[in-house]
């Protein structure tokens, strides 16, 4: 796979990230809970980050800001799972975290491919 092609894959695992966290955003949960407010601001500073360089179309840049910043994305991840029972058993939330792992995951096996 090309550069390119990784970025464009990572970007597509991004979709799901930007689902998980405009659920998590816009819940009631969210406005109580500051580590649940905690992990939708991550989500979206590691997709802020990857939006410039993804618009010029430049993988290089891409994957230095994503590898930079990918600790704090898996950070992020881990405690909306550790949190999430304590948040809410309704199905939408585990659903959101399960999601949310399988995108950091793959976005994770990605970026070890990337150059």
């Amino acid at each position: 796979m090309s550069p390119t092609d990784l970025m464009h894959a990572i970007d597509t695992q991004l979709s799901h990230v930007w689902m998980v966290r405009a659920f998590v955003k816009h819940s009631d949960e969210a406005a109580e809970d500051e580590e649940l407010a905690e992990v939708h601001r991550e989500l979206y500073d590691f997709m802020l980050a990857l939006g410039g360089s993804l618009k010029e179309n430049n993988a290089e840049e891409y994957f230095k800001l994503a590898k930079k910043k990918f600790g704090k994305l898996k950070r992020a991840t881990e405690l909306f799972e550790r949190i999430q029972p304590e948040v809410s058993q309704h199905t939408n939330f585990q659903m959101a975290v399960a999601s949310l792992k399988a995108a950091v995951a793959e976005i994770e096996r990605l970026l070890i491919a990337a150059p």
